[in-house]
């Protein structure tokens, strides 16, 4: 394994690799080659959290695409036309972006551009920064070999954004939103030349040629900010927010909101599994506090049916969710994860920002910091044992009369550990002390 290769890995969650490991066997066996390009390896070197996987395959990327639905359950849930990309889903709740290495000629700009096939190397000169346009072979025979056309390592070392040409910015006037994006979250300098092309651009009017597909494309990606608050006052300083709503400005950008919702994914333990779709909590929160008309002009905007499908369901459910967390039946620790486990995380999070009722509070940050650790500590490998098919529904039921076991027990445990330790009296009212003669050091 390369040394890049080993960085990767002890980089990504366990749901990451997975995603990895998957693309790997699917190029394979598709017949294709693929590169994890761009975010993953620009933060990965720059010494951040990994947000972006995005796959780039040499090769035919929709028979990739297909196997991945086909075998992996994976679903489509966005594309990038300009790029020859699909943003996907896998089962795990990982987002992911699978395109076409590709170069692109630009007439006009904004314009759409004329793409054919390309190579990776071509591929990633073609790309907007240097620190983007960096990649990791992913098959066998150059696994873990970087690519790094335009030294943009050098750069990220330096902590400079730096285009890849005089033409980046014209060519896609929508690049400008991804460089303060990238400025706000790694804290960027942008060098004197990209600045003097910025400007120009701006001079020009040509942030109003920004293709509305491109702006919903670039929300998503601000939705997985660790702070989308500061990208969003970012683009308000340069008065780029306004192609969203021109009401989203001062109070109304709900950086309180983010805030809060940045404390609570911080708070979930390390290393559990519990997906979360960022995007719909981000909508609600960046329209929050528009007025229902300026609201209602945001959500025309071209969102997928699914993600303004689950913007609803946070805001229809959650009072619902809210009764049932609060029920006297859940007295119980394995009936609050048996109530709570098949809730999707983004619901989760949205009951914990709405919800004032204080058990709520309680049972749903017990269930996120204890129940479900303990509940994924029982593996497939301790249910084996009894002899029963994986996947079966026997097997599935065993798992779950451990996982209430386990629960169940440790609270019982832990009150009995809990309890003052009995003492007998003694003639004249003193307390002996245990009969093994030790006093406790206090």
């Amino acid at each position: 394994m390369s040394d890049y290769m080993f960085m990767l890995e002890s980089h990504l969650s366990p749901e990451q690799n997975h995603v990895v490991a998957v693309m790997e066997s699917v190029a394979a066996q598709a017949g294709a080659r693929a590169f994890l390009a761009g975010g993953a390896l620009r933060d990965m070197m720059g010494g951040f959290p990994i947000r972006d996987l995005d796959f780039t395959i040499e090769g035919n990327a929709a028979k990739v695409l297909k196997l991945l639905e086909k075998v992996h359950g994976v679903r489509e849930i966005g594309e990038i036309e300009n790029r020859r990309a699909k943003q996907v889903r896998f089962t795990n709740g990982v987002v992911a972006e699978v395109a076409q290495a590709h170069v692109a000629r630009y007439g006009k700009p904004g314009r759409a551009p004329e793409v054919r096939p390309a190579d990776i190397r071509d591929d990633l000169l073609g790309r907007d920064f240097t620190v983007n346009s960096v990649a990791l072979s992913l098959n066998r025979g150059s696994r873990g070999l970087l690519l790094d056309p335009t030294n943009g390592l050098s750069d990220l070392e330096r902590r400079e954004l730096r285009a890849n040409s005089s033409r980046t910015l014209w060519d896609d006037p929508s690049r400008i939103l991804r460089m303060f994006r990238l400025k706000a979250r790694m804290s960027m300098e942008i060098d004197e030349r990209t600045l003097n092309q910025y400007a120009s651009v701006r001079e020009a009017g040509l942030e109003k040629r920004i293709p509305v597909q491109a702006l919903v494309d670039e929300l998503r990606r601000i939705a997985d900010e660790p702070h989308p608050e500061a990208v969003l006052e970012a683009l308000d300083r340069e008065k780029l927010l306004a192609a969203v709503s021109p009401a989203l400005t001062g109070s109304k950008l709900n950086t309180a909101g983010f805030a809060r919702l940045q404390k609570l994914r911080q708070s979930i333990p390390f290393g559990v599994e519990f997906p979360v779709w960022n995007f719909p909590l981000f909508l609600s929160l960046l329209t929050e506090k528009l007025t229902p008309k300026e609201r209602a002009a945001v959500l025309k905007l071209p969102f997928t049916r699914a993600e303004i499908k689950a913007l609803g369901q946070l805001e229809q459910k959650w009072k619902k969710l809210e009764k049932l967390t609060k029920s006297p039946k859940l007295n119980k620790a394995s009936r609050v994860w048996e109530a709570l486990r098949d809730v999707p995380g983004e619901e989760i999070l949205y009951l914990l920002l709405r919800s004032n009722e204080r058990l709520v509070q309680d049972r749903v940050r017990n269930y996120l910091h204890r129940l479900l650790p303990m509940a994924q500590e029982v593996t497939d490998a301790a249910v084996a044992k009894e002899g029963l098919d994986p996947g079966s529904a026997k097997f599935r039921a065993a798992k779950d009369e451990l996982i209430r076991a386990r629960l169940d027990a440790r609270v019982k445990k832990a009150a009995q550990e809990s309890a003052p330790p009995a003492a007998a009296a003694a003639p004249g009212g003193r307390r002996e002390e245990p009969a093994h003669g030790l006093r406790s050091h206090r």
